[in-house]
């Protein structure tokens, strides 16, 4: 939610510091994200509820929700791939099509983007949930991220009618570049394969 992070969960997480805590009761999804939206800070709400997916399911009915799909994709030499889109650090991932199961679209979406060939598509990392409005309606895009592979170094090439301007390999000890300009649940992704 315009760089906002809203955790819901049945306990305090360990790592969660200077958050912002909501009533659940008083929790307005809409209201939140114009309130994010005018404030232009980074804040971290937190909901604590015995059953956080009820709240999930709620936001879901009364917004519009989008499926895609993306990879953390490693090659031959262990390094990962990222890609610059719209002045930030990204993974590679897009919209599923109709019928489309989210496996395969994370593989085509990868492809499509970065001009590779997947050689492996391994277990689903995590599910991440992002708000943004779209043509001014307020939507919940819902990616599952999947692990993936390809062999050896191939060459990318950045899908540039999709906004992206440079498509890179990196090794895990250069993450700082990505953790300086990327977003809160690319980070999250980041940090799965870091601990």
């Amino acid at each position: 939610m315009n760089q906002s992070v809203l955790v819901l969960a049945d306990f305090i997480p360990k790592n969660l510091t200077n958050f912002q805590t909501i009533d659940h009761q008083e929790f307005d999804f809409e209201k939140l994200f114009k309130q994010t939206k005018s404030s232009g800070f980074f804040v971290t709400f937190f909901i604590l509820i015995e059953k956080p997916k009820e709240i999930l399911h709620v936001i879901k009915k009364k917004v519009r929700l989008i499926k895609a799909s993306g990879g953390l994709v490693k090659n031959g030499e262990g390094s990962y791939l990222f890609i610059h889109r719209l002045g930030k650090w990204d993974l590679p991932k897009g919209k599923v099509d109709e019928g489309e199961s989210m496996k395969k679209a994370a593989v085509r979406e990868v492809s499509e983007e970065c001009g590779i060939k997947v050689d492996y598509l391994g277990q689903k990392i995590l599910t991440t949930y992002h708000a943004y409005q779209m043509k001014g309606e307020l939507v919940l895009k819902k990616t599952n991220w999947y692990e993936m592979g390809v062999n050896k170094i191939p060459k990318l090439k950045p899908q540039v009618e999709e906004d992206i301007t440079e498509a890179i390999w990196l090794a895990k000890e250069k993450f700082t570049k990505i953790r300086e300009n990327t977003y809160p649940l690319i980070e999250d992704i980041l940090d799965t394969i870091q601990q």
